[in-house]
């Protein structure tokens, strides 16, 4: 696994970075019946970003008219390089870097016949010339498009479940360097942590599971002007689907916009993460969320999907 990451961030870590490349790469791998494709999207300031996406089918995969449910794996980011401004392949490619990797493994998998059950689905965006903004405690990476625009072109109906990966060091409540697992987050609630993805967790590292905290913010969009930790949870505003975050992170806060941050290796620990409940997903052997609980939930509480929008607006 280390080396698909290696060869990723190698693609990565240079001003010349496209869609394009990364998909040349993953094409590579020789996986029969993958679709994979890149869309490049104009954004503000003259500044674009590539959209890359990744669909592996599953032996019982929808694709094929199976009954096995769709995983989707999202590198979410603002962008893998802050030019003119930094030199060089930033922390908050971290996301990005993992996801495009565990692709690369997957299809390489599916080439030599370990084919998984159900389809997997990968997006993610690549650009090395996006901008910096301020955030607390530590500087943030922007993004040529708005939220909006990202979770049009990486979140999928498709996807039954997703693993959100995303850099999440430029805070003070994870003091842990690896990787870290949120609350199962579904239909603007905020659920207990899915025990069979702490196991996953736990077999990777080996190490204890780590769960790092939410707020209400957090799981609210973009664009509100309330603070959040990041955008690792910004998919779970566009679908019904269970949406559990795969954060990166460090003991100390690190800006998202620096560069020289990134370890491979726990790059690898999310990638591999990503793999692992793709296998025991499509299989039907894990689950992000107790369906019957939940249900219970609403019918006690109703339904919290006003946290999906931007709530009152004067």
């Amino acid at each position: 696994m280390l080396r698909y990451v290696l060869d990723t961030v190698e693609l990565l870590d240079t001003p010349k970075t496209t869609g394009e490349s990364l998909a040349s790469f993953l094409r590579s791998q020789g996986a029969a019946g993958a679709e994979i494709s890149v869309k490049t999207i104009e954004g503000t300031n003259g500044l674009s970003t590539d959209f890359v996406r990744v669909f592996i089918p599953g032996s019982d995969g929808k694709a094929v008219g199976g009954s096995a449910p769709t995983l989707g794996v999202i590198g979410r980011l603002g962008g893998v390089g802050a030019r003119p401004e930094r030199i060089g392949f930033v922390s908050d490619g971290d996301g990005c870097a993992a996801a495009l990797a565990a692709a690369a493994k997957l299809l390489n998998m599916a080439a030599q016949g370990d084919v998984l059950p159900g389809d997997v689905i990968i997006t993610t965006h690549v650009t090395g010339w996006a901008p910096t903004e301020p955030h607390d405690p530590v500087p943030f990476m922007g993004s040529p498009v708005d939220m909006g625009t990202m979770n049009d072109h990486e979140v999928e109906e498709a996807m039954d479940a997703i693993v959100s990966i995303d850099t999440t060091k430029g805070n003070r409540t994870i003091n842990h360097r690896g990787i870290a697992i949120s609350p199962t987050v579904k239909s603007g609630y905020i659920l207990r942590p899915s025990e069979d993805l702490v196991s996953v967790v736990e077999t990777v590292t080996g190490e204890r599971a780590v769960v790092f905290p939410l707020a209400t913010q957090d799981i609210s969009p973009y664009g509100n002007n309330l603070h959040h930790v990041n955008s690792i949870l910004q998919p779970a505003v566009a679908t019904d689907a269970p949406v559990v975050g795969v954060a990166i992170t460090t003991a100390v806060p690190v800006a998202g916009c620096a560069t020289g941050a990134s370890h491979a290796t726990d790059i690898e620990f999310a990638s591999r993460f990503a793999i692992e409940t793709a296998k025991y997903f499509g299989a039907g052997q894990i689950s992000f969320h107790d369906a019957e609980q939940f249900a219970h939930l609403v019918n006690l509480y109703g339904e919290a999907t006003h946290l999906q929008t931007f709530g009152r607006t004067q």
